[in-house]
């Protein structure tokens, strides 16, 4: 045979894994699910999940893992103090966020798996290494200056951080208030911001978010998840400097639909915050799908690979939350870091004349977590959890996989707008698809409707499919100011697990909202008769559905 045979092309991509395990999907009826939603008082996290067809509430630790995790479960050790994970863990994060690429991974975790026993070996390369500078000290620096925490979710994560930043402030400044501004917080950043008493902002370009490209698709991606910079530069000489205790920037921006973010935008992001002498925090629960995003868009990176472009994008942070339920391809897991000595610690530690440590901010943390969520070595996540992250991690990195998961979302996406449904957000994110309600109710429904939680509540009813209403009800229109309000996405996510649905759920989920829209003057409105007020309310109010009388 020739080897300089040409290639054979075929107009369909190859396959690159296997389903090894099925899980049946109950038939359940209408009247069956109608019973269901009475009971738990029309709250879409209160329906039971055994009884839908398919869930999109959430891509969060919904993953199916792979036969590399699960094995990775039997290499957990539950030990309370160092466990063997802790060093594997955070040395994968060095590995992906710090070290310049796959060419310069330790990858630790091999010696584990490959069951090292010369202790001399494993004391020199994984327990008692030496790091400082970065965003995860090691050995005994940890000890000394922790800063980086493992806590077992992003919510605990981003409360553990909005606590600390809340006492210290407060006692700083008695009865002052404070702004916190984001490309997008999402509803627990806003939560948990608005439970420390300041004021959460979102500044991102609502027209270049909801433009529709000529046949649906861009021939680049516009970045619509970016921070408007002069925005940024207003609100911060708005309010004053010294009234923005941090920036936020969520990467991917999950409530502006799930839209990426440019290197170039987080520069500006970091000049700007640095420029003013205000720590940057990125909440990273997506950081792997953002990375392919820039990887395929953004000049001078196509030739980079998503650890390399990782490496780049967390040096313009001061401290990260993040959710690894999500792009950590995992069940469970979390953390909280900040940059050895730099502008986040400076600002929040406190010094005396001659800048002699008084108070270190990660000693504070530390403490907190440890009274909250367990030991600093596993943080309230078992050993078994956390090495299939470790493993989730790194497989977050492959390029094929990332792909795919991106092309599954912009299937969805293009078959709502192919189905004629107003309002898709176009391109799609790198984890679910959004509808604006605004323009899928023609602009009929009212603010105070909530008729995207109808919407949402009325795929459950009829067609036994779950989102999750990120708009009007669930971010809280009714509870914000004015210019709160105009910074809101009233939109409905359509979150896509990974690795988990295949082409059949989404065609199934393509002709139920399609078939819904066409019939969308029937979609009833709901009110709120109970925790109107709530923190968080879309996950524990009670609802009751009342008729559209706009016909």
């Amino acid at each position: 045979m020739d080897k300089k045979m040409a290639h054979y092309p075929l107009d369909v991509p190859a396959p690159h894994h296997y389903t090894f395990a099925v899980r049946d999907i109950p038939e359940v009826t209408i009247e069956q699910r109608e019973r269901a939603l009475n009971a738990t008082h029309w709250n879409e996290f209160a329906f039971p999940a055994a009884m839908l067809t398919v869930d999109m509430l959430s891509d969060s630790g919904t993953t199916a893992m792979t036969n590399h995790q699960w094995a990775s479960l039997f290499l957990g050790d539950e030990a309370y103090g160092r466990n063997t994970g802790y060093y594997v863990l955070l040395d994968t994060f060095r590995d992906i966020f710090e070290r310049g690429g796959e060419k310069n991974w330790k990858k630790i975790i091999d010696l584990v798996r490959t069951d090292c026993r010369d202790v001399e070996k494993m004391m020199n390369e994984v327990y008692l290494c030496e790091y400082e500078g970065g965003l995860f000290n090691g050995g005994a620096k940890q000890m000394e200056r922790p800063n980086a925490f493992i806590i077992q979710q992003g919510r605990a994560a981003e409360s553990v951080l909005m606590e600390i930043v809340r006492n210290i402030l407060a006692r700083r400044y008695p009865g002052k208030k404070f702004t916190i501004p984001s490309n997008g917080h999402f509803d627990t950043t806003e939560g948990n911001i608005k439970q420390m008493g300041s004021i959460p902002r979102n500044l991102y370009n609502k027209e270049l978010l909801y433009e529709v490209p000529e046949g649906g698709r861009y021939e680049k991606n516009p970045f619509k998840g970016n921070m408007d910079i002069e925005k940024l530069e207003q609100l911060i000489q708005g309010v004053g400097p010294e009234n923005v205790p941090l920036v936020f920037c969520c990467i991917t921006n999950n409530p502006v639909c799930g839209q990426a973010v440019s290197m170039a935008n987080i520069k500006e992001i970091n000049r700007v915050a640095h420029k003013y002498n205000i720590p940057l925090v990125f909440d990273v629960a997506r950081w792997a799908e953002n990375c392919y995003f820039i990887k395929m868009n953004e000049e001078g990176y196509a030739d980079k690979s998503i650890a390399e472009i990782a490496t780049e994008m967390f040096q313009y942070c001061d401290a990260f939350t993040m959710s690894a339920k999500k792009d950590g391809h995992a069940n469970m897991g979390g953390m909280l870091a900040f940059r050895d000595k730099g502008l986040f610690w400076k600002n929040f530690s406190d010094f005396d004349e001659n800048g002699n440590i008084i108070t270190d901010v990660g000693v504070t943390l530390k403490v907190k977590q440890i009274s909250c969520y367990g030991n600093d070595s596993y943080g309230g996540m078992s050993g078994r959890d956390i090495m299939a992250l470790a493993v989730g991690l790194y497989e977050s990195c492959d390029f094929n996989y990332l792909n795919e998961r991106v092309a599954q979302c912009n299937y969805l996406a293009e078959g709502f707008y192919k189905a004629g449904v107003k309002g898709v957000v176009l391109p799609a994110g790198g984890h679910a698809v959004y509808i604006n309600m605004d323009e899928f109710f023609d602009g009929k429904r009212g603010h105070d409707t909530f008729a995207g939680e109808g919407f949402s509540l009325e795929l459950i009813r009829r067609y036994g499919i779950r989102v999750s209403e990120l708009g009007d009800y669930s971010m809280e229109y009714d509870l914000k100011t004015p210019e709160q309000q105009a910074e809101l996405a009233n939109v409905v996510r359509f979150a896509i697990d990974r690795s988990r649905l295949t082409q059949e759920h989404l065609d199934y989920v393509i002709a139920a909202v399609k078939a819904l829209y066409e019939d969308r003057e029937s979609i009833p409105n709901m009110r709120i008769v109970w925790g109107h007020k709530l923190p968080m309310r879309h996950f524990h109010a009670f609802l009751e559905p009342y008729p559209n009388e706009e016909k």
